[in-house]
C-alpha cells in the first residue's frame, strides 16, 4: 500500500497513512487534500502509522488550516494522547 491513500464514501473523504508519515510524503498527502473541496468533510487515518516525524506533526495541522472554521470539517480518527495536545488544532477527534 502507498504511504499515503485517500478513499470517498458517503460524501466523506478520508485520507490514510500506512508507514513512516515524514517530510518524504509531504508532497503527496498536499496534493490530496487540496484537492478536496473545501465544503467536504475529511477524516484523517493515521492509525497504520509506524512512525510520525515533526513534519508529518505538522501535515495534521495542514488540512484544517485550508478549511478554515467550518465545523467539524477535519477529523482526526484514533487519535492518541500526543496528537490530543496538538495546540489549536480544532481537529474532532474521533
Amino acid at each position: 500500500m502507498a504511504p499515503i491513500s485517500i478513499s470517498t464514501a458517503h460524501g466523506v473523504s478520508t485520507i490514510t497513512v500506512d508507514g513512516d508519515f515524514t517530510f518524504e510524503v509531504n508532497r503527496k498527502f498536499r496534493d490530496i487534500y487540496q484537492a478536496l473541496p473545501h465544503d467536504r468533510p475529511v477524516i484523517i487515518d493515521p492509525l497504520r502509522a509506524s512512525y510520525i516525524d515533526s513534519a508529518g506533526w505538522g501535515m495534521l495541522i495542514r488540512p484544517r488550516e485550508r478549511a478554515g472554521k467550518v465545523p467539524k470539517s477535519i477529523r482526526l480518527l484514533g487519535a492518541n494522547d500526543t496528537m490530543r495536545t496538538i495546540p489549536d488544532a480544532n481537529f474532532t477527534i474521533a
